[in-house]
């Protein structure tokens, strides 16, 4: 064996005794069996077989990097959120984007909405904004959440991802008729993450110095320009390089190409929300710019890669719930399941103590908690009490909510959310293909009638409902889908 290059640190074991041969396993004799008193291969391969955590649900596949949020506008009469507190100030951020149904090891170029996520390392705590590419969802009620994302996701059955799953479950699910349609139109699949444009798609509220209380919507608008790829450009992209996605974000800001986005918000008066035209915490519908115009706020960069995929990406945790004071939940059903999901998400994957990894702890504050104990805990508390109230000098709360109170009525029970004079499931769907010029027309009829031609032949009940949802949505949408599929089929 070559003696040790002392130009270089000694390797160690777990505990930090040095290894003296990290090229030969321990045997009995040149040629005989290994011994189980060989720690060092015992350790290697019992943390090889540890080393990867359960993958995310919904949004396996991502990348991320960290950037800065730069206030642009005067925010302060309509939410006293410290950061957002004066032009010109910065807030350090990290950002993830994703897929949504594809596992860990899938290609980036598929048509899948993208996540938008970004943590926001405030002096008051860490802020998370949870969102994606499209400013809308499939679904307005968080009970229907998982029973979608299995027909997004593989078959007990045949372990594939079936046709007949996703259309049916739309088919039954009008609502979903909206931000299908954007799927299926040219921004289904973007170029890259750096060429699509993110949303909350909740709505969330401000909470201003005087108490007063307003609904925002998020837009984060690319400074890159929309760029977007065809089912075939897809197609030959995800063939010859999955990671595209991940590799031109990485690569860009290698090259000192930061991407960066405009930062908008839509701001409704908190009475307002009663009696608009439709109910404006409906998830799978937008405010109309005409009546809600977006107001520029500020500049998001990336600017500065992780160093460790697995560390700051992957064990990267975004939870609806992280509020700062000055910002909170609205009564937008799916993001009220949302609160909890992501949060019991990341402590069954990560861990209990996954907020206190270097990429998900406060960066510009510090957490002073009563929370004890855990897997990977550090005792970072040491002597500290571990119960409050206490007379020891440990932290107390401050008194001050960190958002204003919401008014509610009537009995509890499982309750439709109530009707708007225009609440309807198609109206948006039509404006939508309306609006798209005729070429991308053309390019959302023949994207859909691919993906509902693979309904199986007997199930021509499926078909009929997604063409029936198309047509309500606009008359000449579905003529044009029908015969497209008959073609097809």
């Amino acid at each position: 064996m070559e003696p040790q290059n002392r130009t270089r640190p000694a390797l160690t074991t777990e505990a930090g005794a040095p290894v003296a041969d990290n090229q030969n396993a321990e045997t009995a004799g040149p040629g005989g069996p290994l011994l189980v008193q060989d720690q060092q291969l015992m350790e290697k391969l019992a943390r090889f077989n540890r080393e990867r955590i359960p993958e995310r649900i919904v949004h396996a596949r991502g990348a991320g990097a960290y950037g800065t949020f730069t206030v642009t506008a005067d925010v302060t009469p309509w939410t006293r959120a410290g950061f957002l507190s004066g032009i010109g100030r910065r807030t350090e951020v990290f950002a993830r984007f994703s897929t949504v149904a594809g596992s860990l090891g899938a290609p980036d170029a598929v048509r899948d909405p993208r996540g938008f996520s970004l943590k926001f390392y405030t002096a008051e705590g860490n802020y998370d904004l949870v969102g994606n590419n499209t400013p809308v969802f499939f679904i307005k009620d968080p009970g229907k959440f998982p029973d979608f994302i299995h027909t997004q996701k593989r078959d007990p059955h045949t372990g594939s991802q079936e046709p007949d799953n996703v259309w049916d479950f739309w088919g039954l699910s009008p609502e979903a008729t909206h931000q299908v349609t954007w799927l299926f139109g040219d921004r289904g699949i973007p170029a890259s993450y750096r060429h699509m444009n993110g949303y909350s798609s909740h709505t969330y509220q401000w909470h201003n110095a005087a108490g007063e209380v307003f609904w925002v919507k998020y837009h984060f608008k690319t400074d890159q320009g929309i760029r977007n790829l065809t089912t075939g450009q897809a197609a030959a992209l995800a063939g010859t390089d999955p990671d595209s996605h991940q590799r031109d974000l990485r690569e860009s800001i290698e090259r000192g190409e930061f991407p960066s986005w405009t930062v908008q918000v839509q701001i409704m008066p908190e009475a307002d929300a009663a009696h608009y035209r439709f109910n404006p915490f409906d998830l799978t519908k937008v405010w109309p710019h005409a009546d809600y115009p977006p107001i520029t706020i500020g500049t998001l960069e990336l600017n500065r890669n992780p160093e460790n995929i697995f560390a700051e990406v992957e064990q990267s945790v975004f939870s609806p719930a992280h509020f700062v004071p000055g910002i909170g939940p609205s009564p937008d059903k799916m993001l009220q399941g949302r609160l909890f999901a992501y949060g019991d998400a990341h402590r069954y994957r990560v861990g209990i103590n996954a907020d206190q990894l270097p990429v998900n702890r406060p960066h510009a504050t510090e957490a002073r908690t009563y929370g004890r104990d855990g897997a990977l805990y550090d005792g970072r508390h040491g002597r500290a009490a571990n119960y409050e109230p206490n007379s020891s000098g440990g932290p107390a709360q401050t008194g001050r909510p960190l958002w204003g109170a919401t008014t509610v009525t009537g009995a509890t029970g499982n309750h439709a959310a109530p009707p708007h004079r225009e609440d309807d499931d198609f109206v948006q769907a039509g404006n939508l293909y309306r609006l798209m010029p005729p070429a991308e027309k053309d390019r959302l009829i023949c994207n859909l009638a691919d993906s509902i031609g693979g309904v199986s032949p007997d199930r021509a009940d499926i078909v009929e409902r997604a063409v029936g949802n198309f047509r309500r949505a606009d008359a000449n949408l579905g003529t044009r889908l029908e015969a497209a599929l008959k073609e097809r089929r």
